[in-house]
């Protein structure tokens, strides 16, 4: 068909052009999961960095690693034993099965009779794979579709993956496609033998997909094995490196792991510059601090107080939050309107322009932010985001997100009650900034922020509105802020803070 022609085309090598085969097979993987567990840590793998230059986009693209190889070669392994050896925080492992295309009524009884080919080109939704990959590589999130082997169906839902450092793409057709090769920063072959890739596939179809072993060996011989030698096997000779006997060679993948961290290395210098950027500059015109009066100033004399009792803290703390978030109100859009009093005369006033006010909490600290903006917005909605610090590389990192349907046409209210660096803070508007939040319908509320942090989000997002009501001049080595006001969370909840904890939150450090 002109479809298939098409498609075929598109392929690399070209078919016809390639040299006689080698006797090899095919591979399907598992799909990605939320978080990775090895011998010494778990990954998450549904995350994000906070890697951003100066105009709030990714410093460096993320580095994908791009794995083919024949079916059951033991590509997922390598990608774990990767994953395990570079110890990185963030990874996302794509796998190309998530990519198959719905099939048609005619299709789906073929699949069910093991007459489908699903080793062909045509059987992935090649288009669909390259734009995913090229939004996780400029750090967006995508939708993921789910993939059920033993329907031969994509399911209902999908799942969110967002952008990280390293990306491992892995499938059989990983290298066949032109435009998707273009993506692949470092390809890797997977090489096993054609005799162990069959044995591990009848044992994963019959244990893991409900087959029976006459379907599968029917479908190696019909599809799995022809498919290797004209489309996959032809690939190895475009692989910066091959890997034989797979995950057995750990030579390779400790030059894979070296490789890989050279590339890194430059996105943490990009992070180190971003913490001093524009320091020692005026205050953002999209800074909007409370005025200073009498009540504000003795607020905050007693809740910076350290013999402040924690009742008193709390008291007094919400009274500073329900005033930040009534003039954060005053800040939106607003329209003239005429209304008809009881009298029967009319009434000049002011109504709110936008569709709806969502409210973003970073948890924990910034949850105490809530009461207050429930109390003035009526049915607001509310959603949150944790975030923590890496212990070991000092980075924040995105562990829980729950956001409300449609928030990409709402004014979102984002709130952390201490900002000291802004890392947590532009994490989050990153992560709206993902969900089709515009940026200038975004007002991060704070109770207190240092300049650092101030400058840090307002370089990276100049059109997010920062409000707060009061701005302490600097910040100590530990990231936190000077005089400033005390681990907030601790303080609120009635909890101890580790010694090294900062004010940023009581989640992140810088």
């Amino acid at each position: 068909s002109s479809s298939s022609a098409e498609s075929l085309d598109r392929l690399y090598p070209s078919v016809g052009s390639t040299k006689p085969p080698r006797k090899r097979t095919t591979s399907q993987c598992k799909s990605e999961p939320p978080l990775l567990r090895t011998s010494k840590r778990t990954i998450y793998t549904a995350g994000r960095p906070p890697w951003y230059n100066e105009h709030g986009t990714q410093s460096k693209e993320a580095f994908v690693i791009g794995l083919g190889g024949g079916s059951a070669s033991g590509k997922t392994t390598v990608a774990t034993m990767i994953i395990e050896a570079l110890d990185v925080p963030w990874v996302v492992l794509l796998s190309m099965d998530s990519f198959y295309k719905v099939l048609t009524k005619q299709q789906q009884e073929q699949a069910a009779s093991n007459d489908f080919n699903f080793d062909h080109p045509d059987a992935f939704d090649f288009d669909l794979i390259i734009a995913t990959l090229k939004k996780l590589k400029q750090g967006k999130s995508v939708k993921i579709p789910i993939y059920d082997f033993t329907t031969h169906s994509r399911k209902k839902e999908w799942k969110t993956l967002y952008g990280a450092n390293v990306i491992i793409f892995e499938g059989i057709m990983a290298f066949a496609d032109k435009e998707l090769l273009k993506l692949l920063d470092l390809k890797i072959f997977v090489d096993t033998d054609s005799d162990i890739r069959l044995v591990r596939r009848l044992r994963r179809d019959i244990s893991e997909r409900g087959r029976d072993i006459e379907g599968v060996i029917k479908q190696y011989n019909k599809f799995v094995k022809p498919a290797f030698d004209q489309y996959i096997q032809p690939t190895m000779r475009l692989a910066d490196i091959v890997v034989p006997r797979g995950s057995g060679n750990t030579v390779a993948i400790d030059l894979i792991v070296q490789h890989v961290h050279s590339q890194l290395e430059e996105v943490r210098a990009a992070l180190a510059a971003l913490a001093s950027a524009h320091q020692c500059h005026p205050l953002p015109q999209t800074l909007s601090v409370l005025k200073s009066t009498p009540q504000v100033r003795g607020m905050h004399t007693i809740i910076r107080n350290k013999e402040t009792s924690r009742d008193e803290f709390i008291f007094y703390s919400k009274r500073l939050m329900r005033l930040l978030i009534e003039h954060a109100l005053s800040l939106l859009p607003f329209q003239s309107c005429t209304v008809q009093t009881p009298q029967g005369h009319d009434y000049e006033g002011r109504t709110y322009s936008g569709k709806q006010i969502t409210g973003v909490s970073i948890l924990r600290a910034g949850e105490t932010m809530e009461p207050a903006l429930r109390a003035v917005c009526k049915d607001v909605r509310i959603g949150t985001i944790l975030i923590q610090t890496n212990c070991n590389t000092g980075e924040p990192e995105l562990h829980y997100l729950r956001l409300p349907k449609d928030i990409s046409e709402d004014h979102v209210i984002l709130m952390d009650c201490t900002v000291s660096t802004g890392a947590a803070a532009m994490m989050a508007v990153r992560v709206l900034l993902d969900h089709d939040v515009p940026e200038d319908k975004i007002f991060l509320l704070s109770l207190l922020m240092a300049e650092m942090g101030v400058h840090s989000v307002a370089y990276a997002f100049p059109r997010v509105k920062i409000i707060t009501t009061a701005v302490d001049k600097k910040v100590n080595d530990l990231f936190r802020i000077i005089p400033g006001i005390g681990n907030f969370g601790d303080r609120y909840f009635g909890t101890d803070a580790p010694p090294d904890w900062s004010d940023d939150e009581d989640a992140l450090s810088t």
